[in-house]
């Protein structure tokens, strides 16, 4: 193998939104990688699904497609 070329292969923290950390190793260059869903979180691995709707989006689109009863 050729000296000097190779990134540096280094143990990094990887911290979840949820709060799960956990360690890891990369070539990012980076002591922490934060990201948004992992096993711990995820529905997938969870086996629950939880719909997050902020804008109240789901409700106004029943209200708009709502059957009238009258």
């Amino acid at each position: 193998m050729k000296a000097n070329i190779h990134p540096n292969y280094q143990e990094i923290t990887v911290a979840c939104s949820c709060g799960n950390k956990f360690q890891t190793k990369s070539v990012l260059g980076k002591p922490v990688l934060n990201v948004e869903v992992c096993s711990e979180c995820h529905p997938f691995y969870t086996g629950t699904q939880k719909i997050v709707d902020t804008a109240g989006r789901i409700d106004k689109f029943r209200q708009k497609y709502a059957r009238n009863a009258g």
